[in-house]
């Protein structure tokens, strides 16, 4: 569980291109987050990250979003992420899949990896658009399942 849940941090929701100037500028999800580690909270037994980073450079029909995570070995990894946001099953490697769906204050997403193991989030953005709280539950395909709550600050 603890794999899949680093690789869709840096996943992430959980997703940095250009966005479309008209959407870029309406879409409460589109800009740069910072990890908020006070405010957010981990899975028992997860390994919280040194810093993480997420820019979401687009966000209408489809989302763009790039994560840059530094784990607790202080190994930067990036990983970006482009697909529809129709709810529809993108292939993100030989093992991972997501999907995203987009509302016009919910940004949904759903990684599926090896072995039934499952991450899904759904995020929304604070009424004043400089906070984005993504709530989550991982399944590791055994039935076994922890929440979580990832808190960004907008920087």
């Amino acid at each position: 569980m603890i794999r899949i849940r680093g690789t869709t941090v840096i996943m992430g929701l959980c997703v940095a291109l250009a966005a479309g100037a008209v959407w870029a500028e309406s879409s409460p999800f589109v800009g740069r987050w910072h990890w908020n580690r006070a405010q957010s909270t981990l899975p028992p037994g997860e390994p919280s990250p040194n810093d993480l980073v997420s820019e979401i450079s687009r966000a209408d029909g489809s989302v763009t979003w790039s994560v840059t995570i530094v784990a607790p070995d202080d190994q930067p990894h990036v990983v970006t992420f482009d697909a529809a946001a129709n709810g529809e099953s993108h292939r993100l490697s030989s093992d991972t899949t997501a999907s995203v769906r987009l509302t016009a204050n919910a940004l949904q997403v759903t990684f599926k990896g090896p072995a039934g193991r499952s991450d899904a989030q759904k995020c929304t953005v604070s009424a004043d658009h400089q906070k984005m709280t993504c709530k989550g539950v991982l399944t590791d395909g055994a039935g076994h399942s922890a929440s979580y709550v990832d808190v960004y600050d907008r920087m």
